[in-house]
């Protein structure tokens, strides 16, 4: 497995996290082998969100570490909120409720890192500032990031805090691609080319902030898996010349894929079968070269000007 720093006061974190938004539907036994398969390959990072299955995710995973306490120290937790009700909130209210509802589904004392988790249009930096103040002094939240924010929502509410946000939390997978191809087709005229994540992949970069890609194998919005997906019969071809070529299988090539950028990149995986996350561990020792990524990102459909 290989680590990157998020920030100074937190553990290095692995470059594959445990997304666990679906582990509400599971066992608590489920949940434990799932948790104890990512730490036992190497897997310390688990990225959860206060409405995840409606705090069922949280409190599962809660249950797992009440009942092995030493669990805690092997790992970084992240969650966040933003999320309220059918609007977004950035109330130093909200923020704080919603933090200290976390801390206690989760059963511990701390956060590793919390992510604001959709943009708030209606946003008053000082509130932001004033929460996360208070979080930090107190000891309940370690780091602080966002999700879903493009590089200006990201300066807007930089500007209004004493700390250095950490990472952005962003959809990418082979088959979901804006954030590279508004890059790759400046000046076109193609739809590609469209603006429409404003340089982040490239702000990111430069701010040394970590890119975590949520929904790694999924085409479209939550419109299914490219993996076997009769959409794209050259991406998965590919995938498969990679993958016996590297004596792995398709997703972690589609994982690998990813963590080639050239920049602090997190994948943070979706499933909840410890086969699949060991898969996806095995990402980090697979280093394609650049031919092979420019190969696979035009076998998804792509054209390069």
């Amino acid at each position: 497995m290989k680590y990157i720093m998020m920030a100074e006061n937190i553990p290095a974190v692995s470059v594959i996290g445990v997304g666990c938004m679906r582990i509400a539907s599971h066992k608590k036994e489920e949940v434990e082998e799932l948790v104890r398969t990512a730490l036992d390959n190497g897997i310390n990072f688990f990225d959860h969100a206060d409405i995840y299955g409606r705090g069922e995710s949280e409190r599962l995973f809660g249950e797992v570490l009440r009942d092995d306490l030493q669990l805690r120290d092997r790992m970084v937790i992240q969650s966040k909120c933003g999320i309220n009700a059918g609007m977004y909130d950035f109330s130093r209210e909200h923020i704080i409720e919603a933090v200290n509802g976390s801390l206690e589904r989760l059963h511990t004392d701390h956060l590793d890192s919390l992510l604001l988790h959709r943009p708030d249009v209606l946003m008053e930096s000082d509130q932001v500032r004033e929460a996360f103040t208070q979080l930090y002094e107190s000891g309940k939240v370690r780091s602080f990031g966002v999700s879903n924010m493009n590089r200006f929502q990201i300066e807007l509410l930089q500007s209004g805090l004493p700390c250095q946000l950490t990472s952005d939390q962003l959809q990418l997978s082979l088959a979901h691609t804006p954030l590279i191809d508004e890059g790759f087709n400046v000046n076109t005229g193609w739809d590609n080319g469209i603006v429409r994540a404003s340089g982040t992949l490239e702000y990111l970069r430069l701010k040394g902030m970590i890119l975590q890609t949520w929904s790694p194998l999924q085409y479209g919005m939550f419109q299914g898996i490219l993996l076997d997906e009769e959409k794209y019969p050259e991406l998965n071809q590919q995938l498969q010349k990679l993958a016996d070529k590297y004596s792995v299988s398709r997703d972690t090539i589609a994982y690998s894929w990813l963590l080639r950028l050239p920049q602090k990149v997190q994948v943070i995986t979706g499933t909840t079968s410890p086969e699949r996350l060991i898969r996806a561990a095995r990402a980090a020792e697979v280093e394609l070269s650049a031919r092979e990524w420019y190969e696979l990102y035009k076998s998804a459909g792509n054209r390069l000007p």
